[in-house]
């Protein structure tokens, strides 16, 4: 039987070498849990092999209960009957599954029956979920929601909500976009009133992805006469009768996950935190989890789309012999690889950060209320929040417009027979397109990373990186990396020395894949240090790295954007 995660080296690769060995001491509280819990693990090499046996369940399931049931899934969808939705079987078979095996509730504390893993572990469940079945990742990913009531939710609201999430009894869904509130968030408008000690909401909401899951999590306006994001609120409440799913959307792809446009009549509904917080502080940290998940969801596609495309290619003859051995053919699928495997590093190291962020501050509070000094965690915490804000949007960018390219190449290799249904590609294409659009566009997270781009945040690791010795052939690509921060160092004097923010938001997709070119670069030559097969994905991901960094450079002092000045007459 195929199994997702032991089938794939690399993510095994990536769990052997990740050391998360602070991160989970700083989660286990430094394994005392085992003294409450039975199955906590009692120190590191007892957790990894726990990652080990949990990652094996998920690849499992993915690969013998989700991956042949998508086709299936796709063509049924769901069903919008008398305001009722209804999962396709398939579906509702895989969550069965995957609740009887405990893992919807991931990162859940063990107190409200979640297993309490890492976001890291979280992040590569997600992407062997999405090779199975993107739209099922719609469903599964959504375990975001419990972690931020577990977070920002009052007691009483995590003894409520949070075990029907692990124990999976409940679904959830984040109600953020309405008709005219879409990536610009502060023009929300569903209401949110206080009548007799209990709040209400009345509104519209679309796009909803699982919107007719059972828990909600609402962004609404509690300050009335308000107009920015200083007046939302973020809610919790049932989907109950006076929450009334007027339509679901027909799709592109994922047609497995409903998307559901919602009318609330008066919905009773909890306060999460403290008003006015709803979008700057909670909503930003959910949708920033979120962002992560659809880039593993993406990576997971990719995965699945680049099986395809070489099983197709070892099977197929032309000319007298398989399409595999057509150069060009075996370029495509080198490249595939290489983005595929690059990729990932990219998403577990940022997944890494974005963990260490969460367990120090959680360390903090703790330290707070014991009255401890925490100076030393406070300034890590500071470190690790600035790397994980411009990591994420960076990885949500690469990863999702990867996806795309690699469907898109999949689908050529398999000439005409990948764009009928009859072939998994073609599903696949379908399922990538929408990942660079929700929870942000890429075009978003451009301008969400060209802060800590400008400000060159991870100049602390890039010096470090550079200090390292390295040894043969990976000599020769850190002086390629070198180069390629020279590049843009030089670049951005040039944006940054016009003194013309215009220029500098028309520059920054530029600017911004320069410089996570140089982060991923070194990833890469970390593991080709310790794995002799990763000499190959370095060397071919920085010399390319290179080339575009050049290429890049050239456009920005060449003004190629200048015509941006003159958009108006050219367009219209």
């Amino acid at each position: 039987m195929s199994n997702y995660f032991t089938d794939n080296a690399d993510i095994v690769f990536h769990l052997e070498h990740l050391n998360l060995e602070e991160i989970v001491s700083l989660l286990e509280d430094d394994y005392k849990e085992a003294e409450t819990y039975p199955f906590a693990p009692t120190d590191y090499s007892d957790a990894l092999e726990n990652y080990r046996k949990v990652l094996e369940i998920v690849g499992d399931i993915a690969a013998n209960v989700v991956a042949p049931r998508a086709a299936e899934v796709d063509a049924s969808g769901s069903v919008f009957e008398d305001g009722n939705v209804e999962y396709a079987e398939g579906t509702q078979e895989a969550l069965a599954q995957l609740a009887q095996a405990e893992l919807m509730g991931f990162t859940l504390p063990r107190e409200y029956g979640g297993i309490n893993f890492p976001t890291t572990i979280y992040v590569m469940a997600i992407e062997i979920i999405s090779r199975g079945d993107a739209s099922l990742m719609n469903l599964f990913g959504l375990q975001d929601i419990g972690h931020t009531i577990a977070k920002f939710g009052d007691e009483q609201q995590r003894e409520e909500f949070l075990p029907k999430f692990a124990s999976g009894e409940c679904t959830g869904a984040m109600v953020l976009t309405e008709p005219d509130a879409g990536s610009d968030l502060q023009a929300v408008r569903l209401q949110a009133y206080e009548k007799d000690g209990q709040w209400y909401l009345r509104g519209v909401k679309r796009f909803i992805t699982n919107g007719c899951g059972d828990i909600l999590l609402v962004l609404a306006r509690s300050e009335a006469g308000t107009r920015d994001g200083r007046g939302l609120s973020l809610f919790v409440c049932y989907g109950d009768d006076t929450v009334k799913v007027r339509r679901i959307e027909n799709k592109l792809g994922i047609h497995g996950s409903p998307t559901c446009e919602l009318q609330f009549n008066d919905t009773p509904a909890q306060l999460i935190g403290k008003r006015k917080f709803g979008l700057i502080k909670y909503v930003m940290e959910l949708m920033n989890g979120a962002r992560l998940g659809v880039a593993a969801q993406a990576l997971g596609i990719s995965q699945a789309a680049y099986e395809e495309a070489l099983k197709y290619a070892q099977a197929r003859e032309q000319f007298g012999q398989k399409i595999y051995h057509i150069p060009v053919v075996t370029n495509m699928l080198i490249d595939m690889r290489v983005t595929l495997e690059s990729n990932r590093s990219l998403l577990y190291a940022t997944a890494k950060w974005v963990d260490l962020k969460d367990r120090l501050e959680e360390r903090i509070a703790a330290l707070k209320a014991s009255e401890k000094p925490y100076e030393e965690e406070n300034s890590r915490f500071k470190e690790a929040s600035r790397v994980a804000a411009v990591l994420t949007p960076i990885a949500k960018y690469i990863l999702t417009e990867c996806a795309n390219q690699i469907c898109n190449d999949a689908l050529q290799i398999h000439g005409g027979a990948g764009y009928m249904k009859e072939f998994p590609i073609e599903r696949l294409v379908r399922d990538a397109r929408i990942t660079n659009i929700y929870e942000g566009t890429s075009q978003l997270q451009i301008v969400a990373a060209t802060g800590g781009v400008i400000n060159d945040v991870l100049a602390g690791e890039y010096d470090r990186w550079e200090a390292r010795s390295y040894k043969g052939v990976l000599l020769k690509l850190t002086d390629y990396l070198k180069e390629i921060r020279e590049i843009f160092q030089d670049s951005l004097k040039y944006v940054l020395d016009k003194q013309d923010k215009y220029f500098q938001d028309v520059a920054a997709k530029e600017l911004v894949e320069i410089y996570s070119s140089i982060y991923i670069g070194y990833l890469l030559l970390d593991e080709a240090e310790v794995e002799s097969r990763k000499v190959f994905i370095a060397n071919r991901y920085i010399v390319s790295a290179l080339a575009t960094a050049r290429r890049h450079a050239e456009a920005i002092k060449n003004e190629q954007f200048a015509d941006l000045l003159h958009a108006d007459k050219i367009l219209i």
